[in-house]
């Protein structure tokens, strides 16, 4: 059992250190240069191969048509695990990963994106 006596030195030195966190919403760091953010869709690109929809792990990804040679892409963020396999697997390079990564929402029907 651990007394209160032997605990107070160490809740002394915490008690003056610098935290180990930072306060986030109010001071943001700068993000890495190959983070796997919101998908990004070129449809000017898109072939309409579907690649991308085979290769989803979270099936999160559908591509529509809308008209003759003309695509478009509908994620679900709720399902998406952000693992750019739909990125790598896209031959034509329609789509790729933004830096944007504070997509949280509060109804499942705004996760839902046309892109």
């Amino acid at each position: 059992m651990i007394h209160i006596g032997s605990m107070m030195p160490q809740a002394l030195k915490h008690l003056f250190e610098k935290p180990a966190t930072m306060n986030y919403p109010k001071k943001q760091e700068d993000t890495f240069v190959n983070i796997r953010g919101k998908l990004t869709f070129d449809a000017s690109k898109c072939v309409g191969c579907r690649m991308c929809v085979r290769d989803c792990p979270a099936k999160a990804i559908e591509i529509e048509k809308v008209a003759d040679k003309q695509f478009k892409a509908v994620v679900s963020l709720d399902r998406c695990i952000f693992c750019g396999q739909c990125v790598d697997s896209c031959n034509k390079k329609a789509l790729s990963c933004s830096n944007q990564f504070e997509l949280g929402d509060l109804s499942c029907e705004d996760m839902k994106v046309v892109i």
